[in-house]
């Protein structure tokens, strides 16, 4: 599944006019650039999330399709209600394919991972790709990487299910937007709200499901929503796979 339906507030005034999964680097919109990565990758089926601009987005994955007949396209529209990552997954769940994983797409990120290991590698309940990227908000991992909290170093907070928890004594990372989700873990999101953050359902269930992170050395990784990541974007080579 890929994530198309954000308002890209932070790439205006581009998208005051086209979607962000839209906004060209190079030559290709975003969002071809990671449906082509994910066709490396082995996908061949794909459901899109659509609101902003919709129209847009929809145009361009009915012509992609009709000159790749082998792939599959199914939208899921979002145009009455924008649901947020995790009500977006919620509303979806009835498109995937049955008992199987399914991998999780920001289509604002570019980076070198090799998606096919990650998908192919033993399945949790959810697997998070995770970096040591600078950022001021973290996920917190114990020493089998299962997910215990968040924090945020430059205010202190701390979120997790677990009273009294040390972010020093955690192993702390940096969410890729990159994830794989069991069908277990989406069947348990049809109990919540139909709008929510799925970093938020990870932090409320991580005591519940068993939910891990995979750290991934030498990941290079741009998230392109905003204008000088783009720029940078449009500068950059294309990444080489790294191994796992």
């Amino acid at each position: 599944m890929i994530f198309a339906a954000g308002m890209g507030t932070r790439l205006k005034p581009l998208t005051d006019v086209i979607p962000k999964a839209m906004v060209p680097v190079g030559d290709r919109p975003l969002l071809q650039i990671v449906i082509e990565r994910l066709v490396d990758a082995g996908v061949t089926h794909f459901i899109v999330n659509v609101h902003h601009h919709a129209g847009q987005i929809r145009n361009f994955i009915t012509l992609y399709q009709k000159a790749n007949p082998h792939l599959t396209f199914i939208i899921s529209d979002e145009t009455d209600r924008l649901l947020e990552t995790g009500g977006g997954v919620r509303k979806a769940a009835g498109l995937f394919c049955p008992d199987l994983p399914v991998l999780i797409h920001n289509c604002d990120i570019l980076s070198n991972l090799d998606i096919a290991s990650v998908y192919n590698a033993p399945q949790y309940d959810a697997t998070l790709v995770v970096s040591e990227r600078k950022t001021q908000r973290y996920l917190l991992f114990d020493d089998e990487m299962r997910l215990v909290g968040w924090t945020n170093v430059a205010t202190g907070e701390v979120r997790s299910p677990y009273r009294d928890i040390d972010p020093k004594r955690c192993l702390m990372y940096a969410f890729s937007g990159i994830h794989v989700l069991s069908q277990s873990l989406i069947n348990a999101m049809q109990s919540c709200p139909e709008r929510f953050p799925i970093i938020d359902f990870y932090l409320d269930h991580c005591d519940k499901f068993d939910i891990r992170g995979k750290a991934v050395s030498n990941l290079q990784l741009l998230d392109v929503g905003k204008l000088d990541t783009l720029a940078q974007a449009e500068q950059q080579v294309l990444f080489d796979q790294v191994e796992e």
